[in-house]
């Protein structure tokens, strides 16, 4: 298995069994992510993850209904992915991308992996279970950030930086750089 495939399961693996986890109910709960549900951060994980693939040749199938089930949305989106991602030509296939010359697999992990840890966290304050991400990850969150430098504020992506208390936990601090109060 190729490093952005193991990356890639690496977080998909526990967005998964939260996403499992979730009731009926807590779909519909707000997100720390301003005006989305839980379902909304599902649809915008599987809407960007395949928009980005699609682009740079990936065949994901049809899109998987979200809106009907959000869980099983996420298996069926994240099972093409897997398959994708494994194919070593594509995590090689450089472009252009917005920070400038890169490959896909690179990319992908930057934002789309890094991208994936952050909304379990959403999706786990949403319906109220704690995401416990562990120290690998948070040091993935906030080297992520520390890579987007100044385009992580941009609209679309994350909230002004919030203040945090004088002996908060390590999760609190890296993710109030994103907007995210813990």
């Amino acid at each position: 298995m190729n490093p952005t495939a193991m990356r890639h399961a690496a977080a998909a693996d526990p967005l998964t069994q939260l996403l499992d986890a979730v009731p009926a109910t807590g779909w519909a709960r707000p997100s720390p992510c301003e005006g989305w549900t839980a379902a909304d951060v599902v649809a915008h994980l599987v809407g960007t993850q395949r928009d980005f693939l699609g682009t740079h040749g990936a065949d994901l199938g049809d899109a998987p209904d979200v809106t009907a089930d959000p869980a099983e949305a996420w298996r069926a989106h994240t099972a093409g992915v897997a398959a994708a991602l494994a194919d070593d030509g594509l995590p090689t296939r450089g472009f252009e991308g917005f920070f400038g010359p890169t490959t896909v697999g690179a990319a992908f992990e930057q934002f789309y992996v890094w991208d994936m840890v952050v909304h379990r966290w959403d999706v786990a304050r949403a319906v109220g279970v704690a995401a416990d991400l562990t120290d690998a990850e948070l040091d993935l969150v906030g080297s992520g950030a520390d890579g987007f430098g100044p385009a992580l504020y941009r609209e679309g992506i994350c909230g002004p930086a919030l203040e945090v208390p004088a002996g908060a936990d390590r999760a609190i601090r890296v993710l109030a750089r994103l907007g995210r109060a813990g």
